[in-house]
């Protein structure tokens, strides 16, 4: 997977990288980091924080494109140090308290609660290790923050499932089946699917799902279509791909063909061969190289008490910070008809990881081959 990830890194980043990255920010003077962090020259420590294995995105492609980033800037000298949460946010402190011990010169988190971190994000600042958010926007003290443009997302949802509910949209009710309530992204992915969707659909049913769990999904679709009676179901915002997943079972299982369209998020590969077979309707191509790159960069100028005025392309607010130093990278619509253009050529999955066993016949109507 390293040479694909290589070409993604190079080929999104090439792309996304390119919007308007005025540099508007604030920075970290050099010695405001850990004191040993500029003798240390490029032999720094990252700490890098996860917040959950459930979803493939973090093992799979953050991970590896962040360390492999972070290789490229310090010439291999770098150490990364890695734990994942496993979605539970006591752990994640723990994990903290852990990288201060182990004297860390910067630590990327991605928060399993971003409340929740705000206090061990001050711990580390209080140690002299800067703070970089990464894809959620954690409270605390945090020096950087790189993420996507999450109320863009669900825009972006919502209007695919217009798009595919067409002339049917008032026809009987939508399910919509948000994120977790201790991620601000998914408030920020259902307010922007609500700006689109409100006064366009009937929403009969909407849940905010504990902690992503597809299985959490599946029972909350399950209850939906009891609710409201299956043949009312017109179609299924889901905010992710995961969830996706759970919300088809529940469909089929009920009986219902076709199925509704479903939306999701995350390019998951499960969820692109979803949209490969019908499936599923869409999902929201998420570059993961420039997002992975751009919190690298950050924590290892940071580390090395060096400026990030020039890596930065926006502002934004946390409740607990105001102007936090960002980078938001754009995302893309992912449909049937441009699963080659994105994902394939971007080189995050191949033809044959796609096309493999039963999706041979779909991905041959697509001309995916």
């Amino acid at each position: 997977m390293n040479t694909r990830m290589r070409r993604a890194a190079v080929a999104v980043a090439a792309g996304a990288m390119a919007v308007s990255l005025a540099a508007c920010g604030s920075a970290k003077e050099a010695g405001d980091g850990p004191k040993d962090s500029a003798a240390a020259g490029d032999a720094i420590k990252i700490g890098l924080l996860l917040p959950e294995n459930q979803t493939a995105r973090y093992e799979k492609f953050d991970k590896p494109l962040i360390e492999k980033k972070i290789a490229d800037l310090t010439g291999g000298k770098a150490e990364v140090v890695y734990a994942n949460a496993k979605q539970d946010a006591t752990t994640q402190n723990s994990q903290v308290e852990t990288m201060i011990t182990n004297k860390v010169n910067a630590l990327i988190i991605d928060a399993v609660d971003a409340k929740a971190i705000a206090g061990s994000v001050k711990k580390a600042k209080d140690a002299g290790i800067p703070v970089v958010a990464y894809d959620r926007l954690a409270e605390g003290p945090i020096d950087a923050y790189t993420s996507f443009d999450n109320e863009e997302v669900g825009k972006v949802q919502g209007k695919a499932l217009l798009e595919a509910l067409g002339d049917k949209a008032k026809d009987g009710q939508i399910v919509m089946m948000n994120g977790s309530v201790t991620d601000p992204n998914a408030a920020l992915f259902k307010k922007g699917a609500h700006s689109v969707l409100d006064g366009k659909v009937n929403i009969g049913k909407e849940y905010d799902t504990k902690e992503w769990k597809p299985e959490n999904a599946n029972t909350n679709m399950a209850g939906a279509l009891s609710a409201l009676g299956k043949d009312k179901v017109v179609g299924v915002y889901s905010a992710n791909d995961g969830m996706a997943g759970g919300i088809i079972t529940a469909l089929k299982a009920a009986g219902l063909s076709p199925l509704p369209p479903v939306t999701g998020q995350d390019a998951e590969l499960a969820g692109v061969q979803r949209i490969v077979s019908g499936e599923q309707f869409m999902s929201v191509y998420k570059p993961y190289a420039p997002e992975a790159a751009a919190a690298a960069e950050m924590a290892v100028a940071l580390a090395k008490g060096e400026k990030i005025d020039g890596i930065i392309n926006q502002k934004v607010d946390s409740p607990t910070s105001k102007g936090v130093p960002s980078v938001l990278i754009p995302v893309v619509s992912l449909t049937k008809d441009n699963i080659k253009d994105t994902v394939v050529k971007d080189g995050v999955y191949t033809v044959e990881e796609i096309c493999a066993d039963k999706y041979a016949a779909a991905c041959a109507t697509l001309g995916l081959k």
